[in-house]
């Protein structure tokens, strides 16, 4: 008798592990790579039969890297939704994203969170010339862990303290530094500028020795340091408009273009980074001086990039 028991309940349990019923009681997506919807804001893990979905406006995505210890924190709630998922058949990831949804496989099991909070933490993702030292910034990895999640399930809930989604990165176009070499400067301010019709860099307030109509002896630049008031150094891109020679040298900066970014340079630290060297040359009256900068990071809140060891600012032309 009991070895006929034994052998039904074997029997009952084959058959309820075998036909896609499986309720899970773990959810595990470690070694899965994020995935997203660009026309319904879904980001998700899919692996077999099993999906994790959230759903946040893409407006948590900052192209911004947190402050250490200070993730963006968002509240699971109707709208800020993250949703487990067990179907009846294996999922691929088209499904997430269709207008109408395949009829199969089915949704066998959904859990749904009702409680919690979402961790954003931000950083840049930069790739850096080797021949020149230059970093860009070419997009952003969002790590993303719940905290003290709830699960409703159909027989009860599921709480987790920690549980790690993962990363999801995005890519950005980097800033493009599409300058020529030739610098212009303002009568009135003395400001130092280069443009093309989407972005200018700007020189403000420059050492008044910097910019001589001497010639340097050879190998022996005039130097200075980048400051956060004299010798300004400032990047800017701009919508809304382009560029044109109107936007510099007035009191006060136009609204038209729109400024898009602004970064500032860091102030200067002597023979480390953060210097201006100006190189003067004389053909026939006509003085030419050439302004590099050296190790100079360039900062927007809590991003930066550099420009590498040794940048070409461009060429300033004067005359006596």
């Amino acid at each position: 008798m009991k070895k006929g028991f034994y052998l039904l309940l074997t029997a009952v349990l084959f058959i309820n592990c075998s036909d896609g019923d499986l309720s899970q009681e773990v959810i595990s997506f470690d070694s899965v790579s994020t995935q997203s919807c660009s026309n319904n804001g879904i980001i998700y893990k899919i692996k077999e039969q099993e999906a994790l979905l959230i759903q946040i406006p893409a407006s948590a995505f900052t192209n911004e890297p947190t402050a250490v210890d200070s993730p963006t924190i968002i509240d699971i709630n109707s709208t800020n939704r993250v949703v487990y998922r067990f179907y009846n058949g294996a999922i691929s990831s088209s499904m997430f994203c269709e207008t109408i949804p395949p009829s199969s496989p089915t949704v066998n099991d959904e859990w749904i969170a009702t409680a919690g909070k979402i961790h954003i933490t931000t950083t840049a993702i930069k790739t850096t010339n080797t021949a020149t030292g230059q970093t860009s910034i070419t997009g952003y990895n969002h790590n993303i862990v719940f905290k003290n999640i709830t699960f409703a399930k159909q027989n009860g809930t599921q709480v987790y303290e920690t549980f790690a989604f993962g990363d999801y990165s995005r890519s950005i176009t980097p800033v493009a530094l599409g300058f020529d070499e030739t610098l212009e400067q303002c009568s009135a301010s003395k400001q130092i500028y280069n443009f093309n019709s989407g972005e200018s860099i700007t020189l403000d307030n420059i050492s008044t020795d910097l910019i001589k109509n001497q010639i340097t002896p050879l190998n022996s630049p005039r130097t200075a340091l980048i400051g956060t008031t004299s010798n300004k150094l400032v990047y800017r891109s701009y919508t809304n408009g382009i560029v044109t020679p109107n936007y510099f040298c007035s009191t006060s900066t136009p609204t038209v273009p729109t400024i898009n970014q602004e970064w500032i340079a860091e102030a200067g630290v002597a023979n480390v980074k953060g210097i201006i060297e100006v190189t003067t040359t004389n053909v026939l009256n006509t003085y030419t001086h050439r302004i590099v900068l050296k190790k100079v990071t360039l900062n927007k809140g809590n991003n930066n990039f550099t420009l590498g060891d040794s940048y070409i600012l461009g060429e300033l032309i004067t005359t006596n």
